[in-house]
């Protein structure tokens, strides 16, 4: 009898497309960047310009900071590094034709913490919890508690998370309080990145050190006794 072979949805990374996606195809009509996006655009930022030198070489767009920020801040990403990783890797931040979030802008660490610690200073707090309680009292984000095995975290970490979610509404008192755990323990990770030593810059991977981790690989997945037999049944 012939031997069965699996079946596998197609899969080829040299498809060529005739007209490739935008990546604003790729996000969801509903989806929290598009939130975010919309309500950064109806503030006035004009306070903020005051802050900004007339002469000298240009700066990142105040608006374009401020929303990376917020949105970091609600996908509860405080650390200025992942902030940056995010602008280069993520779809939400990089932004859907050029229109959400920093579209198509990289900003380091370094300028995203001089934009919150200096150019904005207090005024991103009080952006952030009113952006935070419209969205929860439209009972699109709700903000709960974290818990490890059945125990609540350490006082001195973030003990709340935010959940993207139809929530009930809640009481504005409570978000407040809850907000102003969550701003402290996103400072406290500024400031501590602050004395930081910026991380090395990746040493490309060679050729042959990338084939022959494949070899090995393959040797290990090549001895079927090696291969458990429910995970090769998954595979």
């Amino acid at each position: 009898m012939a031997r069965r072979h699996p079946t596998f949805k197609p899969y080829n990374q040299q498809q060529l497309m005739l007209l490739p996606p935008r990546l604003d195809e790729l996000i969801p009509k509903d989806h929290a960047c598009r939130v975010v996006n919309d309500v950064i655009n109806s503030i006035s930022l004009e306070p903020l310009h005051a802050a900004y030198h007339t002469i000298g070489s240009s700066s990142y767009h105040p608006q374009m900071l401020l929303k990376v920020l917020v949105y970091g801040y609600v996908s509860n990403i405080y650390s200025s590094r992942k902030l940056e990783a995010a602008c280069k890797e993520s779809i939400y931040f990089i932004g859907a034709a050029r229109r959400f979030l920093s579209s198509m802008s990289y900003p380091d660490h370094n300028t995203i913490n001089r934009f919150r610690g200096v150019r904005l200073k207090d005024a991103l707090r009080k952006i952030f919890e009113e952006v935070v309680l419209l969205l929860a009292q439209e009972g699109l984000l709700s903000i709960e508690e974290v818990y490890t095995d059945g125990t609540k975290i350490e006082a001195n970490a973030n003990k709340y998370t935010f959940v993207w979610r139809n929530a009930i509404a809640t009481n504005k008192e409570k978000i407040k309080k809850q907000l102003a755990h969550i701003w402290e323990y996103a400072q406290s990770v500024a400031t501590a990145e602050d004395s930081l030593p910026d991380p090395p810059d990746f040493t490309t991977i060679s050729k042959e050190k990338v084939q022959d981790t494949v070899d090995k690989l393959n040797q290990v997945l090549g001895k079927k006794e090696n291969i458990d037999k429910k995970m090769k049944a998954k595979l």
